[in-house]
């Protein structure tokens, strides 16, 4: 058989196969499947151990048949990114200002938390696909309604948000205490005999304090910002010296309503 034939009948098998039903009781491979079982595979493998060899094995194919819906990997990753941007969630902007930046903030931290594995990525990764370009979008809208005057601060404090954001998450998602580190710890008596502003601080970085801190920081954004603050967090500091006098001192008031 000459090349040419060759070639001709693997282009006609390919036709075949792909205009080929599943086998009944199949679920036809798709993108979203492909997506769902890659959040699955990086949840618990983590980014470093996710393949589209075992994507494809989870998926009962070969990981080949992948590249009909997805280039390379990279391209699955970027489908999985827009997935999980997309499930950020925005308040109407006919609701006050404060409350669309607090519910906002919240909703992307509930999104970390709900994909720890994949978030390093998520964190970093340009969001220039369609999805990404309409959540930056509507998140900056929220920072022109609050600074309607001044647009430079409206960007930079967008921006302040996205550093505190993205820090907070990580810590919280990936858990500092699992970063990464080839030493023994030092011995804990050695610490509290010669840190001991380390042991003090200890009992607020744990888990159980993280809702209580990320709160404060985000009163502290919506300060800046000019917004009305939720109130004061619970905190041995409101009962120092001039403590009440400080949460009883009125909110600057944004310069939309000035």
């Amino acid at each position: 058989m000459k090349i040419g034939q060759k070639d001709n009948l693997r282009r006609a098998a390919a036709r075949k196969t792909r205009g080929a039903r599943a086998p009944a009781g199949r679920v036809p491979l798709s993108r979203e499947r492909i997506v769902a079982e890659a959040l699955v595979q990086i949840d618990r493998d983590g980014l470093e151990g996710f393949s589209t060899r075992k994507l494809g094995e989870a998926l009962g194919v070969q990981a080949m048949s992948l590249y009909h819906h997805f280039p390379s990997k990279a391209h699955v990753l970027d489908a999985v990114v827009e997935f999980v941007v997309g499930q950020v969630e925005f308040l109407p902007e006919t609701d006050p200002v404060e409350q669309r930046l607090r519910a906002c903030m919240r909703s992307y931290r509930a999104v970390a938390l709900r994909y720890p594995g994949l978030f390093p990525l998520f964190a970093v990764h340009r969001m220039n696909m369609a999805a990404g370009i309409e959540f930056i979008d509507q998140a900056l809208r929220i920072f022109v309604a609050a600074c309607p005057d001044d647009p430079q601060r409206a960007a930079r404090l967008f921006r302040v948000a996205g550093y505190y954001l993205n820090g907070a998450c990580l810590d919280e998602a990936m858990g500092y205490g699992r970063g990464p580190s080839a030493q023994n710890p030092a011995p804990n008596d050695w610490v509290a005999r010669e840190h001991p502003a380390v042991v003090a601080a200890g009992k607020w970085f744990a888990p159980a304090e993280h809702e209580k801190t990320f709160e404060f920081g985000l009163d502290m954004l919506t300060q800046a910002l000019g917004l009305p603050s939720e109130g004061p967090i619970e905190s041995a500091a409101t009962s120092s010296p001039g403590a009440a006098a400080r949460a009883k001192k009125p909110a600057r008031k944004s310069p939309a309503t000035k």
